[in-house]
């Protein structure tokens, strides 16, 4: 099967050929019709995570999938073959199995039936960046009325995190550049503080001197790239960005931590019939065949992405 892969560790990624995945127990085998790209791709093509999870090669990149059940492990009984599924390559080791190839093996745990109402496209958009965003909206446990600030909120984790915090009747702030102002209101936004043109603490302060009440944060990878300040004392915050500790949050007067997505069937079913109901908007910035998913990656690391990047995948 054809599959974009590392060969070797520090080599780059490469289009080629590489026998198809066996199905085993608590598995499931699809033929991927589309695959969604997330910055950890490139983290993983980088080999940046390989001191901490071991990983073996050849490497298959990608973790989101939608396509068509060939083949259902031991043990399997929510799905059959010839069903339409969504799902994803959960991040446990050895890392090599990946979803940018004509055909993915998945835990059982993570594939859910497709709505009839979602694309394949849209569906792999889902799961790692909808999770992630679930995951943070549920760290900071809004209520209704209190403001939240989503720092990047331009990208795929970011434009889940608007519409879940609004649908709570959250008022949203939300970076993003000049662009970014009509789309994210859209999406429920009640006001875009453009990054680009100063500081974004300053320009929070300016509309609630007192400071928001929560941080959902999504970009920059140290303190001091994290407005932390633009949040009032004893407020919330969450970043997906790096491993802070507690004590970074509390020399700013904030309870926070790090969130991880965790993207099994209890999170993303229902967040893909949302998605089939039009209640949650999916976003895809991009479609590209698996012959261009590189220039997908390279997209993705220059941070220029709005929206998801998809690949899609013939066989």
């Amino acid at each position: 099967m054809r599959a974009l892969h590392v060969p070797v560790p520090g080599a780059p990624p490469e289009l080629g050929d590489l026998p198809a995945p066996q199905v085993r127990p608590g598995h499931v085998l699809i033929k991927v019709k589309a695959a969604g790209l997330n910055p950890f791709d490139n983290i993983i093509a980088a080999g940046l995570m390989a001191g901490q999870v071991p990983h073996e090669y050849p490497l298959i990149l990608g973790r989101d999938a939608a396509g068509v059940v060939t083949a259902v492990g031991e043990g399997v009984d929510h799905v059959k073959l010839g069903d339409e599924v969504l799902g994803h390559v959960a991040f446990v080791p050895p890392v090599q199995a990946g979803t940018l190839a004509e055909y993915a093996l998945l835990p059982a745990t993570t594939v859910v039936v497709k709505p009839a109402g979602l694309d394949f496209a849209a569906a792999a958009a889902l799961p790692l960046a909808a999770a992630a965003a679930w995951a943070a909206v549920d760290q900071i446990d809004p209520r209704p009325g209190q403001v939240v600030l989503v720092n990047g909120a331009t990208g795929g984790v970011g434009r889940y995190a608007v519409q879940m915090l609004a649908a709570r009747g959250v008022t949203v702030v939300a970076t993003g550049a000049e662009a970014d102002v009509a789309p994210l209101i859209a999406l429920g936004a009640k006001a875009v503080v453009d990054y680009a043109t100063g500081s974004v603490v300053e320009q929070v302060r300016s509309i609630y001197q007192d400071g928001v009440d929560a941080l959902i944060n999504l970009v920059g990878n140290t303190p001091a790239e994290i407005p932390l300040d633009a949040v009032r004392k004893d407020g919330q915050v969450a970043t997906t960005t790096m491993i802070a500790d507690a004590g970074m949050f509390a020399a700013a007067g904030l309870t926070g931590a790090t969130v991880f997505a965790h993207p099994v069937r209890e999170i993303i079913a229902p967040l893909a019939e949302q998605a089939a109901a039009g209640t949650l908007s999916i976003d895809v910035h991009t479609v590209l065949p698996l012959e261009r998913a590189t220039e997908g990656l390279a997209t993705l690391a220059a941070g220029t992405a709005s929206g998801k990047i998809v690949i899609t995948i013939d066989a």
